[in-house]
C-alpha cells in the first residue's frame, strides 16, 4: 500500500507539520536516523522555499517502489512567481534571502533524485527522491 501526506504550507506552521510527517513516513519506511535527518532537512528547505518566495502552497510526502527499491519522494508545488533563472538558484552560495544560500543545492545533495519545473508567474514543483539503502 503506497502512502501519500499532503500539508498546506501557508505560515511556518506548514514548515513545522511538513517536517514532522516526512520524518514519520521515513521512519516507518525503514531509514535510519541520518537519513532520515537528511529528508526532513530536504522537506523544511523546499517548504520554507514555498513560505518565503510564493507565500503558499503544498509538499506531498509519499512512499515510492521502483525494481525492487523502496523510497520516499518529495513534491513540494506551488502557483508562485517561478524561478527566472535555475541554473543560477542551483549554484552553491547563491541566495535571495540573504540565507546561506544552501537550499536547493543543498536538497539536490541530500536527496538522490532531483528535477526542477518552474513557469515564470504559473508556479514551481520540485521532486525529490531518497532510496532505502
Amino acid at each position: 500500500m503506497q502512502v501519500q501526506t499532503h500539508v498546506d504550507i501557508h505560515s511556518e506552521w506548514g514548515i513545522v507539520a511538513a517536517r514532522q510527517a516526512g520524518r514519520k513516513l521515513a521512519r516507518e519506511i525503514g531509514f535510519g536516523s541520518v537519513d532520515q535527518a537528511r529528508v526532513t532537512t530536504a522537506i523544511s528547505e523546499l517548504a520554507r522555499n514555498i513560505y518565503l518566495y510564493a507565500n503558499k502552497g503544498q509538499i506531498y510526502i509519499e512512499e515510492v517502489t521502483s525494481s525492487g527499491k523502496r523510497g520516499i519522494k518529495i513534491i513540494a508545488a506551488d502557483e508562485g512567481p517561478g524561478i527566472k533563472d535555475i541554473r543560477r538558484v542551483m549554484e552553491d552560495g547563491y541566495t535571495t534571502s540573504g540565507g546561506l544560500g544552501a537550499g536547493l543545492p543543498g536538497v539536490k545533495r541530500l536527496m538522490d533524485e532531483f528535477k526542477i519545473d518552474s513557469e515564470l508567474d504559473e508556479g514551481t514543483t520540485i521532486s525529490a527522491i531518497k532510496w532505502l539503502r
